[in-house]
């Protein structure tokens, strides 16, 4: 018994030690942090606001569609259930400002036609060469999956309370934070040429990327701030929506069957009490 508790005892303190640790390293700096922001997304019960949506979409076509395409999103996908909420007409027209390269005709040859509500966005350059060519060397990235694709990883013990608390806004945090990341180096520090120091990058203090929002870039007609805080804000919702447009209905769906699964363990219970209460144990 002894033995028993002085190994148990050694095993907690170790643990105590690997939290601590984990604590002090994001504390101190260390790896990754990314803020945590409000989202109305958030929680079992999120939703998106087709209001910021909108206006993140009108931040990509405006300010980020110039270099980063975002080819696994068609035209007619903004007027789906969960999305901006555009109409069918608004869809139809704004694929028409677009110009889709289709083919081959009879010919066998290649031509352009406006887009339809069917195609996808295409990307603003013919191929990786040319978007290299146009960005001294780095390939800007596709959005569609971004918010996915760029969610930082927690580690221990932060995983762990993430579960309880549905955390799984990492993504669209961690675009707000590149966003909104810009800054003077501080003083002994040297930028590369063609970079950019930013603290919010995760791969390192600065990125080939230029500060691409700055405050009224983007007109808003509904009063909104026009200010870099609120663009970075409204693109990271839409990028989030991009990456993940069933968001609403996982939600939806998860907590049916988790309504379900409750009522069905409670008549499984009284079941087994009425079938079995007249039996000794």
């Amino acid at each position: 018994m002894k033995t028993f508790l002085v190994k148990s005892a050694r095993a907690l303190t170790v643990a105590c030690g690997v939290i601590m640790a984990g604590t002090a390293a994001q504390a101190a700096g260390e790896g990754p942090h990314v803020e945590r922001q409000q989202w109305s997304f958030s929680g079992p019960f999120g939703q998106f606001d087709k209001a910021q949506l909108q206006r993140g979409f009108q931040v990509y076509r405006e300010v980020c569609a110039s270099c980063h395409g975002l080819s696994y999103v068609a035209f007619r996908n903004l007027a789906d259930d969960g999305g901006p909420g555009f109409s069918e007409d608004e869809v139809k027209a704004l694929a028409a400002d677009y110009v889709i390269e289709d083919g081959p005709d009879d010919a066998g040859d290649m031509f352009e036609r406006e887009g339809k509500p069917f195609d996808r966005f295409p990307s603003p350059f013919a191929n990786e060469q040319a978007a290299r060519a146009s960005n001294n060397g780095a390939y800007p990235p596709d959005l569609s999956l971004m918010a996915k694709a760029r969610a930082v990883k927690r580690g221990f013990p932060w995983f762990v309370t993430d579960i309880f608390t549905q955390y799984q806004e990492n993504g669209p945090d961690y675009l707000y934070g590149l966003l909104t990341g810009y800054h003077e180096a501080p003083e002994g520090f040297e930028v590369p040429v063609g970079q950019y120091y930013n603290t919010g990058f995760i791969s390192g203090q600065t990125l080939a990327m230029a500060p691409p929002l700055s405050d009224e870039i983007v007109e808003y007609t509904d009063g909104t701030p026009m200010t870099v805080d609120q663009y970075a804000r409204d693109v990271s919702a839409f990028l989030m929506w991009t990456a993940e447009p069933k968001l609403e209905e996982r939600k939806q769906l998860g907590l049916g069957v988790m309504m379900f699964l409750i009522l069905f363990a409670s008549l499984l219970y009284f079941t087994k009490r009425k079938i079995w209460k007249d039996v000794d144990h």
